[in-house]
């Protein structure tokens, strides 16, 4: 008869064992999918909130306020999750079961932690943050409809998205997608009948994203403490959070949790910048490119989550080789996809763009060459994407910290100020007419090449970390592997 652990290995053999390409196929496709409802989910909730009769344009002004907020409480499920779930991987590679439950245990019980706290601080100054944040006397009554209802399910988003990545962790990619496609759909059902049906208008929205998040963390908590097929479980009797388990998971987690919590601060940059030098039909354009951009992450996003169960466990396992192969397929993929969407762009621009705006629109006339410059080397983005992916997958925090801080951080945020003052307009303007065969405004155009830029360096400088880091991976374990013998 099979001991608990001799099953739970067999379970993952397939993470160890089975054909990379179809592996990875097998994983990344939910992970895409999950990304794409997400996105659609999202949109499809802004199109209610501005639907609601007389006060529609104002709601969607008020929720959008709330943007920051909801932010930074989803940053720290990353923080958690993401800090976490690579490390529980790579424990169950190393056949280590009870250390990749207790590091699971010790983040369900911190994400609880976290929840008292956010909850508590967030009900106290949600008011003075949304006005920080830019809410008006028109706007504030909204924002704070949406905002108490949601923080009050602060529990629920954190179990949701912070206990997921531990399912995806395992190579359960379908049942990580089904999390995000329950709690999407039934968000979408809920705010068509609170919203259209009960009138509820701004407090209906907020309450049907509590109730499909609290179905979401049900889901997940069901997979992670009942289901069999689970191969690491919440357990009691690791309850008690350790210094040594969580620290490793937070110094992980703090670069997803970066590169979550300073969008709303990237959004900022742009906006501000844009509003004095191109005045509302920049602003205006920047939200078109911020979205196609986000299509394009959440896509290589996917990917990336797909890789990562597979590069973690085959690393704890010490099988180097399944790695390399996996980091390998999954950067070519997401170098054909960037480039694929680079060159589209560049040739089409329009068929973007028209989702958002009239072909005869002025919108649509600035946004064609302001997308132009915005994408221009989103080409290598991929690479950067696989490559800071990988070392959150391999727990190499320390790397995987300085990437998510060079390309926002110390690279974007700082241009977008800085180029507009520097770059002469003459020169400015020569650029564009030689690449681009037309000109906008030339400070506006100098805030949107601070986007390529720093993609272009960031990208760069990550693949040169990560050919360095690599190569003292592989000499590390090598090392270990002539000591044991």
């Amino acid at each position: 008869m099979q001991s608990s652990e001799e099953i739970k290995k067999s379970k993952n053999s397939d993470l160890g064992t089975e054909n990379i390409g179809k592996l990875l196929l097998k994983l990344a496709i939910p992970a895409v999918i999950a990304q794409i409802v997400n996105l659609l989910y999202n949109i499809v909730d802004r199109m209610f909130i501005s639907s609601i009769p007389n006060i529609g344009t104002l709601a969607l002004t008020g929720v959008g306020v709330t943007f920051p907020i909801l932010m930074i409480i989803s940053a720290f499920a990353c923080l958690i999750g993401m800090g976490g779930a690579p490390r529980a991987a790579i424990k169950m590679g190393e056949n280590k079961y009870d250390e990749a439950e207790e590091i699971l245990s010790n983040c369900f019980i911190s994400l609880i932690f976290l929840a008292v706290l956010l909850t508590s601080f967030f009900l106290i100054f949600s008011e003075k943050l949304l006005i920080m944040f830019g809410a008006s006397d028109q706007t504030l009554p909204f924002a704070k409809q949406y905002i108490n209802i949601y923080i009050l399910g602060t529990v629920f988003v954190l179990m949701a998205l912070g206990l997921n990545p531990f399912i995806n962790s395992q190579g359960f990619a379908n049942i990580s997608m089904k999390t995000v496609l329950i709690g999407a759909g039934l968000n979408i059902i809920l705010d068509f009948i609170f919203i259209k049906i009960f009138n509820m208008g701004v407090m209906g929205a907020s309450l049907a994203t509590v109730i499909s998040q609290s179905a979401s963390a049900i889901w997940v908590l069901l997979f992670l403490i009942k289901s069999k097929k689970s191969k690491i479980r919440i357990n009691s009797k690791y309850f008690k959070i350790k210094k040594s388990i969580m620290l490793p998971v937070l110094m992980l987690g703090i670069s997803p949790f970066i590169m979550q919590s300073t969008e709303s601060l990237l959004n900022i940059a742009f906006n501000s910048s844009l509003k004095a030098y191109g005045g509302d039909i920049a602003v205006g354009s920047m939200t078109i490119l911020s979205t196609i951009m986000q299509c394009i992450s959440m896509i290589c996003t996917g990917i990336g989550q797909g890789a990562q169960p597979i590069i973690s466990f085959n690393f704890g396992a010490g099988k180097m080789d399944r790695v390399n192969k996996t980091f390998i397929i999954s950067l070519i993929v997401t170098l054909i996809f960037t480039t694929s969407m680079w060159l589209f762009i560049l040739i089409s621009p329009e068929t973007f763009i028209g989702i958002f705006t009239e072909p005869t629109d002025l919108l649509m006339i600035y946004s064609k060459i302001s997308l132009r410059i915005y994408i221009f080397s989103v080409f290598i983005m991929g690479a950067q994407f696989i490559c800071q992916q990988t070392f959150v997958a391999l727990g190499e925090a320390k790397v995987s910290l300085f990437i998510a801080l060079l390309r926002k951080i110390i690279l974007l945020i700082p241009l977008i100020y800085i180029l507009p003052n520097i770059l002469p307009d003459d020169i400015i303007i020569n650029i564009q007419q030689a690449i681009f065969n037309t000109t906008i405004e030339s400070k506006s155009f100098a805030v949107f090449l601070a986007e390529p830029i720093s993609d272009f360096i960031s990208a760069v400088t990550t693949v040169i970390l990560f050919t360095i880091t690599i190569r003292k991976v592989k000499n590390r374990i090598k090392g270990k592997s002539q000591n044991n013998a």
